[in-house]
């Protein structure tokens, strides 16, 4: 087998510098509401005990609110908390799962959710939270759930139409929430077999974490309504996941996933047999303008549009770093998931 390019690795390389150095920040515009808690800081996360949970309020109450039998009877607080899987064949795993404010009985989407690179060299449980403490994800899920979304949460990076777009579909179908399972994960991107590494990890996910999932969680059991996505290491492994194991999810994406233009070919074989296994998988690349690996990304959708693999791509402003993942990052992945997930048309 190959190795990976060299340009890839020494941009990986030069990138995890960078993102580690950023500094989080909240952008104006965000809402009061929130539907799910803030989670405490990674340093306080490290001294929890594990599989302890963590609530927070509906969207909408105050304190004389949850204080009510009643108030607490219509609706289930959000939560999240942690899963730590000790031995798995890449080392410990930890889980941070991520649950809406719901009603009793009520079921959700399941998205797995991958980090990237700087957060795999953090280890399991600070790299887990990637998503959670680092990216913001629990403002993009308060600011789709209460519109118009604004300039600001996109970090600025939007156009002005795409804008006026998503706050057009948001008016149309309300963003309605995923169970969302951020994964730590490993990195599988050195090494002289980079694609082959990945399947382990794949493994791990398709045979252990889903049926646990589907088991303990309030998620929709088939397999469509379940979706898989990562940022550059975490859309590298995702895209590899959701090819090796094409019947265990719905929809498989990437958000500036980390690929050379020379795996195109060997993308596309994965794709088109990952199709025939599943014809209805749904599968998406977005990439930015400032993405280091942005032409890797058009390559693979030029060849999976040149052999007739179905896909959508999508290509937005923005830098590969810390707050592309706050802005368009989250928000876009979220707000796909929510709808290919429950066999709905996507915004394209």
């Amino acid at each position: 087998m190959r190795r990976p390019r060299a340009a890839a690795q020494l941009a990986l390389s030069w990138a995890t510098l960078v993102l580690c150095s950023c500094t989080r920040g909240t952008p104006d515009g965000a809402s009061n509401h929130s539907p799910i808690k803030p989670a405490a800081s990674s340093s306080a996360t490290s001294q929890r005990p594990r599989g302890e949970r963590h609530r927070g309020a509906p969207a909408g109450t105050g304190d004389a609110d949850l204080a009510s039998p009643a108030a607490s009877a219509v609706r289930d607080a959000a939560e999240e908390f942690t899963w730590t899987f000790e031995r798995t064949p890449l080392g410990r795993i930890d889980v941070v799962v991520v649950l809406p404010d719901r009603s009793p009985g009520e079921r959700f989407p399941l998205l797995i959710a991958l980090h990237g690179r700087g957060e795999a060299m953090k280890g399991p449980a600070r790299g887990a939270r990637g998503w959670v403490d680092d990216y913001q994800l629990m403002r993009a899920i308060r600011r789709l759930s209460y519109p118009p979304l604004k300039q600001a949460d996109f970090e600025g990076f939007v156009e002005e139409p795409r804008l006026a777009r998503v706050n057009a579909e948001l008016t149309k179908q309300p963003y309605r929430g995923m169970v969302v399972l951020c994964a730590y994960t490993p990195d599988v991107l050195t090494g002289e077999r980079p694609f082959e590494r990945a399947r382990p990890y794949a493994r791990f996910l398709s045979d252990t974490v889903l049926p646990r999932a589907r088991k303990e969680l309030p998620i929709l059991p088939e397999a469509s309504a379940t979706g898989i996505d990562g940022v550059s290491l975490g859309g590298r492994v995702a895209l590899l996941s959701g090819l090796y194991h094409p019947r265990s999810f719905g929809a498989v994406a990437g958000l500036q996933a980390a690929f050379d233009s020379a795996d195109a070919p060997r993308l596309k074989d994965m794709a088109l047999s990952a199709m025939r296994d599943n014809p209805s998988l749904r599968l998406r690349l977005l990439t930015s303008s400032g993405d280091y690996f942005v032409e890797a990304n058009r390559a693979i959708s030029r060849t999976w549009q040149q052999f007739g693999v179905p896909h959508q791509f999508l290509l937005v402003p923005g830098p590969h770093d810390y707050i592309f993942n706050r802005g368009p990052g989250a928000l876009e992945m979220l707000l796909f998931h929510d709808r290919a997930l429950r066999g709905e048309p996507t915004l394209d």
